[in-house]
C-alpha cells in the first residue's frame, strides 16, 4: 500500500490517533470504534467496568481497557483513576516476552506504525485507516 494509491500515510494515522487523546475516555471510545471496524474481533480486546446501575440499565459501562494485538505486539491502553496507563509488549505465541510502559503519545505513534503496516496486507484495515485519518 503506497500513498499513491490514496492510502493515509504513517503520518497521518499517527495525527488521527492523537486527536482526541487529551481526554482518556473519549479517546478510549474513539479507539474502540475506529479499531472495531478495522481489525478482525481475535485482535481487539475491550475490558469494559459495569456498575450495578449500568447493568440494570442494559448498558455497557465505561471503557478500562483496550489491548490491540497485531503481529508480535501487543499494545494496551488502560485508564486507572482516570490516567491512562499504555504500555507495548512483545509476544511470541501469546506469551509475553517484555513490556514496556510507554506515554501515550508514543503508544499512538507505535500502534500508528503497526496499522499501517496491517493494512499494506489487509484492505478492509485499509479502508477503515482511510476513515480514521478523514475523521469519519
Amino acid at each position: 500500500m503506497t500513498e499513491h494509491e490514496g492510502a493515509p500515510s504513517l503520518d497521518m494515522v499517527a495525527a488521527a490517533l492523537r486527536a482526541d487523546s487529551t481526554d482518556v475516555a473519549i479517546y478510549a471510545r474513539v479507539l474502540t470504534q475506529s479499531l472495531g471496524e478495522a481489525l478482525p474481533s481475535d485482535c481487539v480486546t475491550v475490558d469494559r467496568e459495569r456498575t450495578l446501575s449500568d447493568r440494570m440499565r442494559g448498558r455497557p459501562g465505561e471503557i478500562s481497557r483496550i489491548v490491540v494485538r497485531l503481529g508480535d505486539q501487543q499494545m494496551t491502553l488502560a485508564v486507572r483513576d482516570g490516567q491512562p496507563l499504555a504500555e507495548i509488549c512483545r509476544t511470541v505465541r501469546g506469551v509475553v516476552l517484555s513490556r514496556q510502559a510507554v506515554p501515550v503519545g508514543e503508544w499512538a505513534a507505535a500502534l500508528a506504525s503497526a496499522l499501517v503496516a496491517y493494512a499494506e496486507q489487509n484492505a478492509q484495515a485499509a479502508r477503515a485507516l482511510r476513515r480514521l485519518v478523514a475523521g469519519g
